[in-house]
Formats: C-alpha cells, structure tokens, sequence
C-alpha cells in the first residue's frame, strides 16, 4: 500500500483550532465577559473606572459604555461586546441583562458539550425554550395607558433606579417622559414613534445643580448672532428662513483667468459680485423674516443688508441642528434662495433669544407651538457627572420610547425571569423532540408506575413531593451510546444487559427518574431536548440571582424562597426589590420592566449563545507581512477553566 505524503492547504502562519477546544474556549471567554459587568446588574451595583485611550477617565455602570472602552482580543468575547451594543441600538437598555443572561446560557451548556452532545440539538432547545419565554410574556404582560403619566414615570423610575442618577430618578423620569412625549409621532391605535437620536438633543452646560435641567420646547444651540451689535437678540414670534447654501459671492469650480484692459474692468466686477449678493437678500427679504439661519456662510455685504433691514442672522449651523429646527418652528430647509415661498417661512416658535451661560452663548428658539423636536437641557457640577446623567437620560429615554410604541409592562426585580423559569420547569417534563434518548430504553405499564400516596400514573399526580415507584423491564440496549450521533461508547465492558430483569426506582413525582443502572437523570418522556430545555430554564434565573449578589444576600436562602412562591404559577409578581433586598410583589412597590426590553433581551441573549455554539472552528493569521526584526504583538488571553485539550468522555 503506497504512503501518501500529507497535503497543507493552508500556510504555516495560519493558526486553527477546531472541535471540542472551540467550543469550550468561546463559553470560557463569553463567560469571562459576563462576570466583568455582572457586578453593575441592579439598584446596588457597583461603578466601573476606565481609562479611555486620550488618558481621560470614564465612570459609570452602563453595560454598554464599559464594555465598549474595553479592548478585547478573544473573537467570541468581541461578539458579546457587539451583542450589548445591537441592544443598546435597538432598545437602548438591558445592555446588562443581555451579557449576563446570554453568559448563563453559555455556561450551562458547557456539560452537554462536555457529554458530547451535538450542538445542533441544544440550540434546537433553547429555540424552543425561546419560543415558550416569549409565550410567557405575552401572557403576564400587563397594558398600560401612555396618557397615564404616573404609570410612564414609575416604568421609567424602575429602569433608571439601577443607574448612577437613581436618587434623582423622579427628575430624570420627567425629563425622559416631556423629551419623548414632545418629539413623539402619532402612528395611531394608541402607539407612537419617537427619533431620539435625530429629533432630541441633550445640551450639557457645566455649571449650576442638576436640578436646573429641564426640557426645552424648541432648540437650543451653541451659537451667537453674526453682527452682535447691530442684530436683535430676542424677538418674539419670529418669521424664520432655514438655508442650505452660503449668501455670499459664488466662486467658481475651476479656475477662471479674466484679462482687465482698464482700470473700470475692475470696478465693474466688484459691482457685479455686489449685484448678486444684492439680489439674493432682496429674494430673502422680501417675505420679511425676522431669522435666518443658513448652514453655509455669509459673506460681510450680506450682513449688512440684512441688519440693515432688522434681520437677523446665524451662519454655519449644522445640518442635524438645522433639521431640529425645521421640525420645531415648521419651516422648510431650502437650497436656493429663488426657490423661497411663503409656506417655507417657519411661523411655530414663539421665541428667539441669545443667552450667556458661562462663558459661552446659546441661541434659543422655544415656545414652539406644535415642536416635534426639543432640546434637553443639563446642568451639572462637571464633565464626568454630566456624561453619566447623559447616559443615564438616553437609557430613560429609550424606555420611554418603547413604552410609547408597544404599551405593555411586565414586572421588575428578576420577577419576570423567575416566572419565565419556573413555567419552562413545568413545560420540561413534556417537551418532544425527534432525537431520542439511545443510551437506554425503559420498557414499563402504567400500572408499574405509581405514586406512593395518590396510586395514580405521575401525569396525574398534582403533588410535586410525592415519590414514585416504577418496575420496569430493561430491554437490550447498548450501554452508554451517545445520545442523538448513535457513536459507540468508549468504555470497556459488557454492552448489553439481559432481557427481563428489574428494578425499583424513587424519584420526585412527575419530574425525574433514575435508570436502573445509575445512568443521568433526565424527565420520563426520554427524548434529548428536555434536558438543555431544562438548562434553558435554569439559565433564566441568573438575572434574580445576581440581583441578590449584588445586594449581599444569602442567595441560596432567597432563590430557595422565590423558587418556591413561583413553583405555583401563582405569584408572577414576586421578586426582589434591589434597594432593600425584601421579597416583594413588584406591582405594589410598583417595580416594572419594558416588554419590548424584555422580550429583545431573551431573544438577543439566546440566538448569541445559538450561534456560538455552532461554531466549531477558528483560523487566525498574518494579513499584511511586518516589517524586518517587529515582533508580533502579544495578544492576551481569557483564561479558561480545566485543561481543553483533554478528550471529553462519552457520558454514562
């Protein structure tokens, strides 16, 4: 038999890795990540400093900030990064919830991996696991009326209470609330739509007390009038002109050579650049505009024809600005000044005003009749406090906004998560699946399974602490298959057990049992979904778990509590309250969470955690060739539990 030399089909300064080491490498490092914000879940967590690359200093405990000032190198860790910063895009909170939860979902399926399990079928699990949470969403959610301003503030209140302003969250809820409600679009049936990121504005001023904040109904912007002694800088009701196009003489694209014969030539072309200007501001003042506000400049002859007429002008605004502008008085941003009409002149503000507030002047155009945008005002003891009351407005903000477009509410304080748990617990012992279990088989009669008190099959037994008594046949079957590939186990011995033989088996009713010959447990309707199924559901209550870290609880003693008052279904509304560490019904300590947050945190966290677990190779290499002596760059490392290179033994 010939030998065939081996074949390299990719070069020497590739690096792969495959198999169980990538599978294990992305939950080490996913998991890494999650236990560095985890301590920032909750009304008592912990703040986080960072040193950003200009040497400036960030604190804060905003999932999303802290993760982003991190420099990563694992490619699995960068996804989880990326995954706080999809939530904070879509619904601009949870960016904390959604590391920790999709963390947990890693981390528990780590022993399926290690029992070889394919990852398709725990991914096919924890889909269904998905499908059922969202089910269960729906069901507890609770409506809510947008017009009832004291059920908005407690919603938004609860979802800032974990930041670093929670102890002025009544001023922040209200800031948060006027912004969104006033910038609001109306898409009928009771739900509206809200641009946070292009119709509000968050001006911060340093300087005074937090509590000078406020709302403006109009825009603000850091701007002075061009002529300060000749134009007005406060007029009521103004005729406002928005431009697009500098009021000055129009150079040419190319370069132009012109040949003066005497000494007039010259005069005559400064008259004709005179002229033109001229006649731009003629075409501008005839609708007598009290404002003028153009994106572009405007030349000094300019100046002086519109001061001359009483109007006033602003030069080289920005364009998002300007488009705040145009929403708030009505007017129409227009590129030429030929194409003006009457209805383009903006008629809504009902007043424009120039202020000094510290060293710097503000423009101001507020008391808009109908704005449909608006400009938050902050003021603050420094930098650093107004950019974490920044961060901590947006998130208000954003959950104002998704109460406005889906109004429904669900409970706070990990309540949520503990019903969404305890449901799939139940849902367990009837999941279906097309694998089914082949490292054994139970032949059994209903009349060999019983329960000890009730002497009824375990489908019918409400008592979840009775026990059981089966008598079951062991058919022939090999002994330690893997479940779902059909491979052959690897350990030595006899793979088969005689016909006939039985066993007394005790286990919780209706939930476990054990087979005769000590293999894992599992639920009685054998198939190899229930189990990650299961672990789905345990995954769940990181969320009320880490809640209790962070308030220094005893854990075990408070999740044995809230396990037992949701066993029930009963009790949907019970959780934790952050502040005091009680067990509480979250609807009277009036404790709420989006449902729109809630339901992208399940499905961001769970279809993250899916597609890591699909992915069961890494090639890493040199793009660009580094120049003669350069060492490459360490790249450092997350460190990783246990020794990955070991062979992970077929499960018993």
């Amino acid at each position: 038999m010939a030998l065939h030399a081996p074949v390299h089909v990719m070069k020497d300064s590739l690096k792969r890795e495959s198999g169980a080491k990538v599978h294990q490498a992305n939950i080490q490092a996913a998991k890494a990540v999650a236990d560095i914000i985890r301590t920032t879940l909750g009304p008592r967590s912990m703040l986080k400093m960072l040193l950003d690359a200009g040497g400036g200093i960030v604190v804060t405990n905003d999932g999303n900030s802290i993760l982003r000032e991190i420099d990563i190198a694992h490619p699995a860790a960068k996804s989880m990064i990326e995954l706080s910063r999809t939530q904070d895009e879509e619904v601009g909170d949870g960016t904390t919830s959604v590391i920790v939860l999709a963390g947990e979902m890693l981390h528990v399926a780590q022993a399926f991996i290690d029992k070889n399990y394919h990852p398709t079928v725990i991914c096919r699990a924890y889909t269904k696991a998905l499908d059922d949470a969202i089910a269960v969403l729906d069901k507890i959610a609770m409506p809510v009326d947008v017009n009832d301003r004291g059920a908005m503030l407690g919603l938004v209140k609860s979802s800032i209470g974990t930041k670093f302003t929670g102890q002025f969250g009544d001023l922040i809820a209200d800031l948060a609330i006027d912004a969104t409600t006033t910038a609001g679009v109306d898409l009928g049936q009771g739900m509206r739509e809200v641009d946070i990121k292009k119709y509000i504005k968050v001006e911060k001023v340093p300087g005074g007390q937090l509590e000078d904040s406020r709302v403006l109904k109009g825009v603000m912007i850091n701007k002075d009038v061009v002529a300060p002694g000749k134009m007005r800088r406060k007029i009521v009701n103004p005729r406002i002109i928005l431009l697009d196009c500098p009021v000055e003489y129009k150079k040419g694209e190319n370069q132009t050579n012109a040949e003066l014969m005497k000494e007039e030539d010259w005069q005559v072309l400064l008259e004709m650049e005179e002229e033109y200007i001229k006649n731009l501001c003629a075409q501008i003042l005839k609708f007598k505009p009290d404002l003028v506000i153009t994106e572009k400049g405007l030349s000094d002859l300019a100046i002086h024809y519109l001061s001359k007429a009483g109007v006033t002008a602003i030069r080289r605004l920005r364009k998002t600005d300007n488009n705040r502008i145009a929403k708030a008085c009505g007017a129409v941003i227009v590129n030429r000044p030929e194409e003006l009409q009457e209805s383009d002149v903006g008629t809504g503000a009902g007043l424009f005003e120039v202020k000094k507030i510290g060293d710097e002047f503000f423009a101001f155009i507020v008391d808009c009749k109908d704005p449909k945008a608006c400009t938050v005002l902050l003021r603050g003891a420094s930098k650093d406090v107004l950019n974490e009351v920044e961060r901590n407005l947006q998130d208000a903000m954003s959950v104002a906004r998704n109460i406005l477009k889906n109004p429904k509410l669900l409970p706070g304080g990990g309540a949520t998560e503990l019903t969404v748990s305890a449901t799939l617990k139940q849902k367990s012992s009837s999941v279906e699946g097309v694998e089914k279990l082949t490292s054994f088989i139970l032949t059994r009669t209903e009349d060999k399974l019983e329960c000890w008190d009730c002497k009824v099959i375990p489908g019918k037994c409400a008592v979840s602490q009775h026990k059981l008594v089966l008598v079951a046949k062991i058919a022939r079957t090999k002994v330690g298959a893997d479940r779902g590939e059909g491979k052959k186990s690897s350990r030595k011995g006899p793979s088969k057990r005689p016909l006939g033989r039985k066993k007394m088996i005790q286990t919780t009713c209706g939930r476990r049992w054990q087979s005769a010959f000590g293999r894992s447990q599992g639920t009685y309707k054998g198939t190899s979904l229930d189990w990650p199924y299961e672990a789905a559901a345990l995954a769940f209550e990181a969320i009320p778990r880490t809640l209790a870290q962070n308030c220094g609880l005893n854990v075990i003693r408070i999740m044995t509590q809230l396990q037992g008052k949701h066993a029930n279904g009963e009790n949907a509304w019970v959780g934790i309250d952050g502040r005091s560490g009680d067990i509480v019904d979250m609807k009277e300590r009036k404790i709420w969470d989006s449902y729109s947050v809630k339901a992208q945190t399940f499905k961001t966290a769970i279809e993250a955690a899916c597609m890591l677990l699909r992915i069961d190779d890494i090639v890493s290499g040199i793009k660009k060739k580094q120049a003669p002596g350069a060492s490459a760059p360490k790249q450092p490392q997350i460190e990783t539990e246990g020794d990955a290179d070991n062979e992970q033994m077929i499960p018993e």
